[in-house]
């Protein structure tokens, strides 16, 4: 008989001996079975994810085709789209526009601040220096929410250090000037649209840097290299070698810091006008004025924007490297 046999049941048995009890079972169970394990992992995730996350967001999206009684304030459990209406209203049609537009700019500028130094830490940063950059890029996000935005209010307060340094530098004209246009302006920098474009940067500043970063880590230094031994100016080289390979991680980003823009409610709720923004509005309806269908129709806003916005980014490729 051959070495290349095969053992019979007795000595397969004594090369490997079963388990007894009820964790040999399992194990046993589970080694024969991993469909069966890999079903029993992912149960409790799926079940969280599909009944407690998605089960609550569709049962408020629910509640957008519903409408509310003017004259009772009670909600009229009929469908209808008299709540999306309510949505172009010229105030609630605003709230949006707001938004969107904060939500666009932030992320622009996020991702202009976050390429300079992501780029750095790319190319330069070794050993302490890059441990130094992940520690300062993920220090603000170890500290508390409510007290850098707390923080950020006196800073910008018209008593604040950054009145005072204008004022050091003679340039309280310039920052006069600037909080007296009609849109961006306030009577400080804390009460404005400025300021608060300023913290919304400042928070969500790490979530475009580091995604940005590992794009560029990718990046083999070469190409870089040979484009400039082609001839191609360092403008050239931006456009046509750096940019178009650290487009994932930009797009990356920009999920992140547009999506939260969207979202959030208590930066313009602290340090801005008392024109209020999506998150403050949903806040608004389903707590003081008890209008929930219009809070869930406000909610699908976000949602419809975001679609979009990752269907337009697949369409143009930017997720091919991610």
């Amino acid at each position: 008989m051959s070495m290349g046999a095969a053992l019979p049941a007795s000595a397969s048995a004594a090369i490997l001996p079963g388990k007894g009890g009820m964790t040999g079972a399992l194990s046993d169970l589970f080694w024969r079975r991993p469909k069966f394990l890999l079903f029993l992992m992912l149960t409790p995730p799926v079940l969280w994810l599909g009944i407690i996350y998605l089960g609550s967001l569709f049962a408020l999206l629910l509640q957008s085709f519903f409408s509310i009684d003017e004259y009772s304030g009670l909600i009229t459990r009929e469908f209808t789209l008299k709540t999306y209406g309510d949505l172009f209203q010229p105030a609630n049609f605003d709230i949006i526009v707001r938004t969107v537009t904060m939500a666009a700019v932030v992320t622009l500028a996020a991702a202009v601040v976050a390429f300079p130094i992501a780029y750095f830490a790319a190319r330069y940063a070794r050993g302490k220096w890059k441990a130094l950059f992940y520690l300062g890029v993920m220090l603000p996000l170890w500290s508390s929410y409510l007290v850098k935005i707390y923080a950020w209010k006196l800073i910008l307060a018209k008593e604040g250090i950054l009145t005072w340094l204008f004022g050091k530098l003679h340039l309280l004209w310039l920052l006069d000037s600037w909080l007296s246009l009609p849109v961006v302006g306030g009577n400080s920098l804390s009460v404005s649209f400025t300021g608060t474009f300023i913290v919304f940067v400042y928070v969500w500043l790490p979530f475009m840097v580091l995604p940005v970063q590992a794009a560029l880590e990718r990046v083999p230094a070469n190409l870089v290299e040979a484009s400039s031994d082609l001839g191609a100016s360092p403008g050239q080289t931006f456009r046509n070698v750096l940019f178009p390979l650290a487009l994932p991680g930009i797009v990356a980003g920009s999920i992140f810091t547009f999506s939260l823009t969207l979202g959030d409610y208590i930066i313009p709720q602290i340090i801005g006008t008392s024109r209020l923004f999506i998150g403050q509005a949903v806040y608004a309806q389903q707590g003081t004025a008890g209008n929930i269908p219009l809070a869930a129709a406000f909610t699908v806003v976000p949602i419809v924007v975001m679609a979009f916005y990752l269907w337009g980014a697949k369409r143009m490729g930017a997720f091919d490297a991610l």
